[in-house]
């Protein structure tokens, strides 16, 4: 997986993502700290042409430098249990439950980091894994959030109400937001672009919550309804 820009680089050299080599356009200016940072982690850099880094870039705006790493390791949900529990807060999950726009993916994941959530969960068919175009969205949010990647949403719905976790979906039909109470141990799902969350998935759901709207659109970009809930919970949790 190709991590590509200045600040995308700069974070995951900052993270403990594994980076193979970084590949620094020879005409690049303004790359020392990336090349002091890569020697002393030990990390091959390159000097190439830039019509290189065009041809390896898949975002094409690679700003002179790609860092090659591996793919992304995601956790287990049992992962981001234990990392709530060790920091003896109540749980912050966020489920997406077929979320396709990378762009959307990154931006949910720089708010879920924003706010404190303690990760989130994507299930591993039928929508975006975390790709270069997530990485660069997210603005290096991804290196600091844990993300589960799981087979079956709804099953993972069922163990986390098994284990006396509250789960909300997000829909127009539901309940306002802002009479819910959201300081327990909560996970939100957050349904896909075009058909939100399923039907099935609705129903097994603690409840359904609405955000109110006055305008005459009736719906809410994926990201930004997840970031007005989100920032709902913290809210609350703040108090």
């Amino acid at each position: 997986m190709n991590i590509e820009g200045k600040n995308p680089v700069k974070e995951a050299l900052d993270s403990n993502i594994a980076i193979s080599k970084i590949c620094i356009s020879k005409t690049a200016h303004d790359m020392q700290s990336i090349v002091d940072i890569a020697r002393k982690k030990n990390i091959r850099v390159d000097f190439v042409d830039k019509a290189y880094l065009d041809r390896i870039s898949e975002s094409k705006r690679h700003q002179g430098v790609i860092a090659l790493s591996k793919d992304f390791e995601y956790c287990s949900l049992d992962d981001i249990l234990e990392y709530a529990k060790s920091k003896g807060e109540k749980l912050f999950l966020i489920i997406l439950d077929g979320i396709e726009d990378p762009h959307n993916l990154g931006s949910i994941i720089r708010v879920a980091e924003c706010v404190g959530a303690h990760g989130i969960v994507i299930p591993s068919r039928r929508s975006v894994g975390v790709n270069a175009t997530v990485l660069r969205t997210s603005a290096g949010a991804v290196n600091h959030m844990r993300i589960a990647s799981v087979v079956n949403i709804n099953d993972t719905i069922r163990a986390l109400k098994d284990d006396f976790v509250n789960v909300y979906c997000a829909d127009m039909n539901g309940d306002c937001l802002y009479d819910s109470h959201l300081k327990e141990d909560t996970a939100i799902v957050i349904g896909s672009e075009g058909f939100g969350v399923k039907q099935l998935t609705a129903k097994l759901c603690t409840g359904v919550l609405s955000i109110p709207q006055f305008g005459k659109v009736n719906s809410l970009n994926a990201s930004v309804a997840c970031g007005i809930i989100c920032y709902e919970v913290a809210r609350q949790r703040l108090k």
